[in-house]
């Protein structure tokens, strides 16, 4: 599909996406309500997301939360006040699959398509133009849209219908969060032992402990760099969307619950909008050492 595309959430992700989509040559509609995040860039602004919709036949939205996502697309000022049969949304934030879904039918009973689009691989990833996008939706719709995704991303997984991208996120997620706990744990263990931080950072990035979180995580808590990729707030928000996903399908899960405590407590601290590395600075505590820095 060609002509403008819409897009609607500027933020640590949706920037640079967006840049590589104009980069590419993809001439664009934005939207972000803090307006210093369009500032600079080569595209048409709109003051609102009905705005938006009402110039282009394919709207992408990536914003934090579920009721912003809600607002965006379904809202007074929303994707659905403007766009005509035919539009497809591209929803490529990490929300409540039940909510997308609720929300994929209020489009469609206008003649709207929507698919679940959200990324993983962070801020730099995101600025290399190396995600991995996560599709749940129909086919046909889906191949509409490859081209952008294409752009955006290296890779492109169709997992099912509508829903399904937003759960296997939440899946990804989950793993991720967890392990970023259990990575600050091991670090402040280390350090308390006598072992030095780098040391240990060497030593298990080529063993049995490695992991993406370890060498995304530690590299940061050495040099004390907590400049946010995704903030505590935004991992305590995701992690809320797993346990509470969960509870709708009726499956246990001790380990996300657990380490959402210490994201909480991480936010109790004034961390909310650090980098999730910074959650070492609460185990740094408890055990009267510090590692970063070091």
């Amino acid at each position: 599909m060609a002509g403008k595309v819409g897009f609607i959430g500027l933020g640590a992700m949706g920037g640079p996406m967006a840049r590589n989509l104009i980069g590419a040559g993809t001439p664009l509609v934005v939207h972000d309500i803090d307006a210093s995040k369009v500032a600079g860039l080569n595209a048409e602004v709109a003051h609102s997301a009905k705005e938006v919709a009402a110039k282009v036949e394919r709207t992408i939205l990536i914003v934090e939360t579920t009721d912003q996502a809600q607002s965006v697309i379904a809202g007074a000022e929303g994707i659905i006040q403007s766009a005509k049969p035919g539009h497809i949304v591209i929803c490529m934030a990490t929300i409540d699959p039940f909510a997308a879904r609720a929300l994929a039918e209020q489009l469609a009973a206008k003649g709207i398509a929507m698919i679940d689009a959200p990324v993983s691989g962070g801020t730099g990833r995101a600025q290399s133009g190396d995600l991995s996008v996560i599709v749940g939706g129909d086919a046909a719709v889906v191949d509409k849209c490859r081209d952008l995704f294409d752009v955006m991303g290296s890779q492109t997984f169709h997992v099912g219908p509508l829903g399904h991208g937003l759960a296997m996120k939440l899946v990804n997620n989950m793993l991720v969060q967890v392990n970023t706990v259990a990575v600050a744990e091991a670090m402040v263990l280390g350090v308390k032992a006598g072992l030095d931080p780098k040391m240990v950072y060497d030593v298990v990035r080529v063993s049995t402990g490695a992991s993406a979180a370890w060498e995304l995580r530690v590299p940061r808590i050495l040099a004390g760099d907590y400049v946010p990729g995704g903030t505590i707030d935004i991992s305590y928000k995701d992690q809320e969307l797993e346990t509470a996903f969960a509870k709708k399908l009726g499956v246990p899960l001790l380990l996300a619950n657990v380490t959402q405590q210490v994201y909480q407590m991480a936010r109790a601290q004034g961390l909310n909008k650090e980098d999730g590395s910074a959650i070492v600075k609460i185990f740094e505590k408890m055990a009267g050492v510090t590692v970063r820095g070091k």
